[in-house]
């Protein structure tokens, strides 16, 4: 793939916590962690009952992770009463979010994760799923919606090994020919590139990386380094913190001896992003730059990071939904419904649940009003071609990726975020 860059100044605002209540949504609490290893509950092949049909949604929605989790819920949750509004499958069917939370004391949890899987597939009821939010949940849940034949589409995994190489095939074990899980979002080899050229763009040549050692911020960091490396930077060190780390100053104090002009995170703001950002300013490096991916694009790490944010810069792996015409009428829909900005996965996560839609529709279609299975629609998602949403033409290659990703990179200027450049990806 190749980066086209287009130079672009836009104040985006990322999404406030407001959740959904809805009659068309069904809230559930978080079920326990549990062995993700576990085998899932029996269920049927997937014939639902009656003339209710459920689309689960899994994300990140209490704690940390909220302030990116619930505007990303909320998009999900915008796409299935739009489809009821507008008479689902002629009125005849009813769509109902089933939403559940995989944040167990704040944070991501994987094994929260699969046990919501394992409540979705015991549901006969529920045909498909969106989420997860991050990529080590993923890891946790394709094992089991890839036995089960449950659809699966992530508005934000960005990991590689979720659909691709050894990894990808190890995840998928039960049924190696079998692949329901899905992205619209980028994957990190990209993310990292971008980043890394970001970098250098902006005349970043010494870097020390930290990463939090989960999926997608060692795999981000991995990439991110490679990549910089290849372009001429140099990578003063590597470190991985420890989970619930809140003290960086002796690491960050060894960081300042090498004299950086970069520290580059890979993680999420709940795994220490926020927290190593506002150290710096303790250990006397208020001044050196400061990237991170996606994990960091939150409301949250503008609070934890205070006036230290400022001049961070980090990526979405997802279009600037708020300057794309295509994503004009949803914007305008989901401000009016929340009362709040769009976040930074808002709108993917609506075009994800529009794919996944279209896709039980036509098999409704196809069965002559009936309930359709869950492979019926699973093979409808694997079909999705030049399918038009608010973040573009979606279509899905043979791992599930998406056709035509994109990236928005954006800064953090006198509190607010600015969309600095966005990246197009073409094959």
């Amino acid at each position: 793939m190749c980066f086209r860059f287009l130079a672009v100044v836009l104040t985006v605002v990322l999404a406030a916590c407001s959740s959904p209540s809805t009659s068309t949504s069904t809230t559930a609490s978080s079920a326990p962690a549990a062995d993700a290893s576990a085998a899932p509950a029996a269920a049927p092949a997937g014939d639902a009952s009656g003339d209710t049909i459920k689309i689960g949604v899994d994300l990140p929605v209490s704690g940390a992770d909220a302030s990116i989790g619930i505007p990303t819920q909320n998009g999900a949750v915008l796409a299935i009463e739009e489809a009821n509004k507008n008479g689902f499958a002629g009125g005849k069917f009813k769509l109902q979010a089933a939403l559940l939370d995989d944040a167990v004391q704040g944070k991501h949890d994987p094994a929260a994760g699969a046990q919501n899987v394992k409540t979705f597939i015991a549901d006969s009821d529920v045909l498909g799923m969106i989420g997860p939010f991050n990529s080590n949940v993923a890891k946790s849940e394709i094992p089991l919606t890839n036995d089960a034949g449950l659809v699966q589409i992530s508005p934000s995994n960005t990991s590689d090994g979720l659909t691709v190489g050894d990894a990808a095939k190890a995840l998928r074990s039960s049924h190696p020919d079998v692949n329901a899980y899905f992205r619209v979002c980028t994957n990190d080899s990209n993310q990292g590139g971008a980043l890394a050229q970001f970098a250098r763009k902006l005349k970043y040549g010494k870097a020390f990386i930290i990463d939090d050692n989960e999926t997608y911020g060692k795999g981000l960091a991995d990439s991110f380094e490679a990549h910089f490396t290849k372009l001429g930077g140099t990578a003063l060190g590597h470190e991985h913190i420890t989970a619930n780390q809140q003290d960086f100053k002796a690491l960050l104090t060894k960081i300042k001896s090498l004299n950086p002009d970069l520290i580059f995170f890979g993680g999420t703001t709940s795994t220490g992003g926020g927290l190593i950002r506002r150290q710096m300013g303790d250990v006397g490096l208020a001044k050196v730059g400061y990237m991170g991916g996606d994990g960091i694009s939150d409301p949250e790490f503008l609070s934890t990071a205070g006036s230290l944010a400022d001049g961070s810069y980090f990526s979405v792996a997802a279009p600037d939904a708020t300057r794309l015409a295509s994503a004009k009428t949803f914007v305008s829909a989901y401000t009016a419904r929340f009362k709040s900005p769009i976040g930074g996965y808002s709108a993917s996560a609506y075009s994800a649940t529009e794919v996944l839609i279209a896709a039980i529709a036509k098999a409704i279609a196809a069965d002559g009003g009936k309930v359709p299975t869950r492979a019926e629609v699973l093979a409808n998602v694997a079909a999705t071609k030049d399918f038009a949403s608010p973040i573009g033409q979606i279509g899905f290659d043979k791992n599930g990726d998406i056709l035509s990703p994109a990236l928005t990179l954006q800064e953090v200027k006198a509190g607010k975020v600015v969309t600095v450049d966005v990246i197009t990806l073409k094959s």
